[in-house]
């Protein structure tokens, strides 16, 4: 008699999910995200919020619907090809350039962009190191985005157009009538703790922890707490002349890791309240300045382009792995790339490290031992995670630089040597981590040394893997063939001799001779 056939309950919990189809969704959102998406990476995407807006067959008409006015986003140069020609035509009410002139503003934020070695503020960290939660804002001072963005690694400078820089923020209150412009660099936020409503020029998105969300450069944004969210915390990684793009597939074919399909763009949204005084406020070369308005910068009525936000979740994740031996190199985690000028080596990489089968053969399953000649920079969202320690905690972050030798060491290390045969499992359940990894040397900013106060330069103490067992030098078998090896070493040396030794060929002849 067959088995009765186990019932598939929907999951509920997005972070106790081995993949989002545990879900058993009908839509590619999560159950609270309240808004409406378009599909597909890289389309040329349009949306309209009142249908007709858009010209049709022309992008600048003499006079636009509605008394509407043209603006154009240019990411690109104009004369780039094709396949890597970005930008986005607006149809809003009121164009950005209507507005009173730029002034300063002081912040209580931690802002770095210049990350080249004559830079006496940022320094590299030789070490590994690990740090606590970075800190929230007191209960007691409301800091939004804005103030709550704070800078802890990087490499280059925007001004070079080529460089990154990593950034926690850490905020508890929403930005009120004003929104933010980065002309560095693309963002690439990733929520941690608390869900975000994130309003863009071009519509809403909803961001929770386990998802990632791309602005790009120039685009304008504002960041609010989601209902009954009290503080939010969060990764960004921003690159400069550069852009976040899919890998390459290779011989996965046309389907695998972060699917295209998957991607969700914003659709157009205005502003109830169209007039009243606003503050844009641009990061530009790692300063601050801004602009006042009285009008709201959320004004598209409709819009067609390719420079759009989108966001991805993380859980959707298709992952690859060795399904016979070995330890597969984290390089088939990678959601996101941005391309450096080396043709073979990226800028960074956005990697994940989620919830999957473990079924490789007579193999050391866990990561090996090694050296590599990337930066690491490792955040967990949730769960356990992947730390440098048992201490490691979502909302921290540990550090390897290129080069730095380390590896896991755990009770799970020397039980994994000792398994005869082991099955199928799955690993990293209920947990998510994410790694920034970069061809570039980190270097940090003041706040992750020492201001943030969450730092342990050591991280991983080295002593841990001191205490790893020498099994080779007193194994009695190795000795005995060390000893064979060398006694063989200096037969053959003999042997060897006359093939380069005149004399000892000179007495093999003569040897020969009296033997004749």
């Amino acid at each position: 008699m067959p088995a009765p056939l186990k019932e598939r309950k929907p999951a509920t919990d997005p972070t106790k999910v081995f993949h989002y189809t545990d879900l058993q969704r009908k839509k590619p959102t999560r159950e609270n995200d309240p808004y409406t998406y378009m599909h597909g990476w890289n389309n040329r995407h349009q949306s309209e919020v009142i249908p007709g807006t858009l010209p049709v067959a022309q992008n600048n008409p003499q006079e636009v619907r509605f008394g509407l006015y043209t603006e154009g986003i240019t990411y690109s140069a104009f004369a780039a090809p094709r396949a890597h020609n970005y930008s986005t035509y607006m149809y809003r009410v009121r164009p950005a350039a209507a507005h009173n002139g730029y002034k300063k503003i002081e912040s209580k934020a931690h802002i770095q962009n210049c990350f080249l070695s004559l830079n006496p503020e940022v320094e590299t960290l030789p070490e590994q190191a690990e740090w606590a939660p970075f800190p929230l804002p007191k209960v007691l001072e409301k800091i939004t985005f804005v103030d709550g963005l704070h800078t802890l690694a990087g490499s280059g400078d925007p001004n070079l157009r080529e460089g990154m820089a990593l950034y926690v923020y850490a905020i508890n209150a929403s930005m009120d009538k004003r929104a933010f412009c980065n002309t560095d660099g693309d963002f690439l936020l990733c929520a941690q703790q608390g869900n975000l409503d994130i309003q863009t020029e071009f519509g809403m998105i909803f961001l929770q922890p386990g998802e990632i969300c791309v602005i790009q450069r120039g685009v304008r944004f504002r960041i609010a707490l989601a209902p009954g969210v009290e503080n939010a915390r969060g990764y960004i990684t921003e690159v400069w002349g550069s852009m976040w793009e899919l890998p390459d597939l290779g011989p996965l074919g046309g389907h695998g890791l972060a699917n295209p399909r998957d991607f969700l763009y914003p659709v157009a949204h205005i502003d109830e309240e169209l007039t009243g005084q606003w503050e844009i406020v641009n990061k530009n070369n790692g300063k601050y300045n801004c602009l006042e308005q009285d009008h709201s910068p959320f004004d598209l009525v409709a819009w067609h382009g390719n420079v759009v936000p989108y966001k991805y979740d993380l859980t959707k994740f298709a992952s690859q792995n060795a399904t016979s031996i070995d330890h597969t190199d984290p390089s088939v985690n990678t959601v996101l790339t941005a391309k450096s000028r080396d043709p073979n080596t990226p800028l960074a990489d956005f990697l994940w490290f989620g919830p999957r089968w473990d079924v490789a053969s007579n193999t050391f399953r866990l990561p090996y031992f090694h050296r590599n000649s990337a930066s690491e920079f490792l955040a967990c969202l949730y769960g356990e995670g992947l730390g440098r320690s048992d201490d490691f905690q979502p909302g921290g972050g540990s550090f390897e630089g290129a080069h730095t030798p380390h590896g896991g060491f755990s009770d799970a290390y020397v039980e994994e040597m000792r398994i005869q045969e082991s099955g199928p499992r799955k690993i990293l359940e209920n947990q998510m981590t994410i790694m920034i990894e970069s061809s570039r040397t980190f270097l940090w900013t003041e706040y992750a040394r020492v201001g943030c106060g969450t730092i342990n330069t050591r991280g991983t103490d080295p002593k841990v893997w001191n205490t790893l067992p020498d099994r080779f030098s007193n194994n009695p078998e190795a000795k005995a063939l060390l000893k064979r090896v060398k006694e063989d070493k200096k037969l053959m040396d003999e042997r060897n001799k006359v093939y380069y030794d005149d004399a000892a060929l000179r007495e093999l002849l003569q040897g020969k001779t009296n033997g004749n």
